[in-house]
This record gives C-alpha cells, sequence and structure tokens, in this order.
C-alpha cells in the first residue's frame, strides 16, 4: 500500500475541512424559522362593544415582533396580523 506524503495528508485535509463547512453552512440555511403562531396574537379593545383598538401584541405574518399600546380584559386572539415592512 501507498503512503501519502505530508503535502497530500494536508492537501486531503483542508479538502475535507472546507467539504464539511459547506454541508454545515448549507444545512445551516435549509432550517426553516419560527414561523409566527396565530394564536399568541391578540387584539385588545377599549370596551367589550370591540370598537376601538387599544393595542396588540404577537406576531405579523412576516415574523416580525408587533407590540404596541395597553393591554385590556376586552380582547380576541387568533389570525395573523397584516405583514408591513419595517421603517426604514
Amino acid at each position: 500500500m501507498r503512503r501519502l506524503s505530508p503535502a497530500a495528508r494536508i492537501r486531503y485535509f483542508f479538502a475535507a475541512l472546507t467539504a464539511g463547512a459547506a454541508m454545515l453552512g448549507t444545512t445551516a440555511l435549509l432550517v426553516p424559522s419560527s414561523a409566527a403562531a396565530p394564536g399568541g396574537n391578540c387584539t385588545f379593545y377599549s370596551d367589550e362593544s370591540h370598537d376601538t383598538v387599544v393595542g396588540q401584541y404577537g406576531r405579523d405574518c412576516c415574523n416580525n415582533r408587533i407590540a404596541w399600546g395597553t393591554t385590556t380584559q376586552h380582547y380576541e386572539c387568533g389570525g395573523c396580523f397584516t405583514c408591513t415592512p419595517p421603517p426604514r
């Protein structure tokens, strides 16, 4: 059996290291991000007539965090908030 030279060993080592890093990077890009949980999206109203919105908490359909206003005992949870691009 033929032995590898030290230079060939180093080349094979770095080739394997590069291939492993490429596979790890590809795997990291393919992992799905956590989706917004519609059940955790709540809209809060000023009274039981649900006419005036006073706050919203949760995530929109683009998975951006939504948190504004106040919480009250009058609320509805579920659905997906409208996805709006962040301000620039």
